[in-house]
């Protein structure tokens, strides 16, 4: 039952995603802006990796990179129903409030989407990058199924998060750097 309500999570995230997919590289079309999109999600990337190692080595530094404080009750009070349509629209409202962490790379991808492809092309990419997306939440829920694993992971995780934090800081950068560049 955890893996079928964990599953339903997953592909509310998945659904969400698409959704705004959908919804920006219709936007691009309709105005035909080329490579703005990359440009901007290459911007936000690079704040984003600047902030998050700010809040390594300035934890009193304002801007957080997580879900709002505002959204937690909510997205509590839709856990503990754990039921598969509270799965669901957990999914999609996390999706949506996490998609201003996560948008730079998307954003960036949809740029090259709708820059270098046709749209139909585009979508078949769009729904390739989204699966590529949520595989590793997949991967974590196959691993976590097991309660040893997932104490050995969650003992892990305490033990290396600042660690992950710089790494994750510095890929932002770096990835938002290429981008510009190419």
């Amino acid at each position: 039952r955890v893996v079928l309500i964990a599953g339903t999570y997953i592909f509310g995230l998945f659904v969400v995603y698409i959704l705004i997919g959908l919804g920006i590289i219709h936007a691009l079309h309709l105005f035909n802006t080329p490579h703005f999109m990359a440009k901007l999600g290459s911007g936000i990337l690079i704040m984003w990796g600047v902030i998050e190692l700010l809040n390594v080595y300035f934890p009193a530094f304002p801007v957080k990179l997580r879900i709002p404080g505002v959204a937690h009750a909510r997205i509590g009070a839709l856990m503990n129903k754990a039921s598969i349509p509270t799965a669901f629209a957990l999914g999609i409202l996390v999706g949506l409030c996490e998609f201003p962490c996560t948008g730079g790379p998307y954003l960036m991808v949809l740029g090259l989407l709708h820059d270098q492809v046709t749209y139909y092309k585009g979508l078949g990419y769009l729904l390739l990058y989204n699966l590529i997306f949520i595989l590793p939440l997949v991967i974590i829920l196959a691993l976590t199924s097991t309660p040893a694993v997932l104490t050995r992971m969650q003992t892990w995780r305490k033990s290396n998060l600042k660690s992950m934090k710089i790494g994750a800081g510095l890929a932002m950068i770096a990835l938002g750097i290429l981008m510009l560049m190419l």
